[in-house]
């Protein structure tokens, strides 16, 4: 991260319902003081933000990284709305609604269903604590939804365009405007199934052979993770410039001040070409010049919409 000037990076606890039998809280808190741990004992080189004051004076420092911490779905909460200001208190300043369904609603590769009731007050709930909502995993009528009741800016912290890459968990053009017009970003999406159309329909297809077997129903989550895994660690890896077509497609779409990088390396076991670790994103930038973007752009993308927008949230 620092090889890479990175100045912020969020981090995610991701703790699913249906894997952990009531324990998502429990773990999800173990991450989050994971975290807090890691800026403490490395204090000369990350920051733990839980301001606003904390972002802009950590990003005014070169030397320093902003950590942020994320709740990757609200399953933690168990479906309370309330439970939000226990893990506020704990340092979340994002919440991705969804990785899965939950009971604040669908997500794109669950059910489809919008926001429930318990849903539409953990938008208000993160409105009113300064937490960023993240509409990345979101079902279509639940991103509609959020859409109709946010009253301050939301991300896609790692989402991709759909125009170019049919995935559900990409925007349509209408969703990128929506997410402009309310003052938003979209970060996009390093994993090669959300980037490249290719990617995405081999990724689907290998996907049926294992699930459509009589044997599938005995696999455990793990056993299922690890043949995803060695599949996605032997596929064709895309070319990075798909990465600046969803940054141009972004930007002609929804405007140069919508568009951030969201990564998503933790999701993945396998990124585009030419990138092995967060110490190749400055290849990005090349790739962003390469495709005519101005310095003040690249700026935009890499660093100052994001940053715009979580001060614009932020408490």
């Amino acid at each position: 991260m620092l090889e890479a000037g990175i100045g912020a990076q969020v981090f995610a606890a991701w703790t699913l319902a249906e894997r952990l039998e009531g324990r998502e809280d429990e773990a999800a808190l173990q991450i989050l003081a994971a975290v807090r741990r890691m800026c403490s004992e490395y204090r000369d080189h990350f920051a733990l933000v839980q301001s606003r004051a904390d972002l802009t004076g950590t990003l005014a420092q070169s030397d320093k990284i902003a950590a942020i911490c994320s709740l990757e779905g609200a399953d933690p909460l168990k479906g309370d709305p309330s439970a939000l200001a226990h893990f506020y208190e704990a340092g979340v300043r994002v919440l991705t609604l969804f990785w899965a369904d939950n009971a604040f609603g669908g997500s794109c590769f669950g059910s489809g269903l919008g926001l429930t009731a318990k849903g539409r007050a953990l938008v208000a709930e993160c409105e009113e604590l300064g937490v960023m909502i993240d509409v990345s995993h979101a079902s279509d009528a639940a991103f509609w939804d959020v859409c109709a009741l946010a009253r301050q800016p939301f991300v896609a912290s790692h989402s991709n365009c759909r125009e170019l890459c049919p995935s559900p968990r990409n925007l349509t053009d209408e969703m990128i405007r929506a997410v402009a017009e309310h003052g938003g970003v979209v970060g996009v999406n390093l994993v090669p199934g959300f980037l490249s159309s290719e990617s995405f329909a081999r990724n689907e297809e290998y996907r049926q052979r294992i699930i459509n077997v009589p044997e599938a129903g005995e696999r455990t989550w793990e056993e299922i993770e690890e043949l995803m895994r060695a599949y996605h660690q032997s596929a064709p890896r895309p070319p990075l410039s798909v990465v600046a077509d969803h940054v141009t497609h972004l930007i002609a779409v929804g405007g140069e001040d919508c568009v951030g990088l969201g990564g998503d390396l933790d999701g993945t076991d396998s990124l585009p070409e030419g990138m092995d670790d967060v110490a190749d994103y400055p290849k990005i930038v090349d790739c962003l010049r390469a495709v005519g973007l101005t310095e003040p752009q690249i700026e935009k993308v890499c660093r100052a919409n994001f940053q715009r927008v979580f001060e614009d949230v932020l408490r």
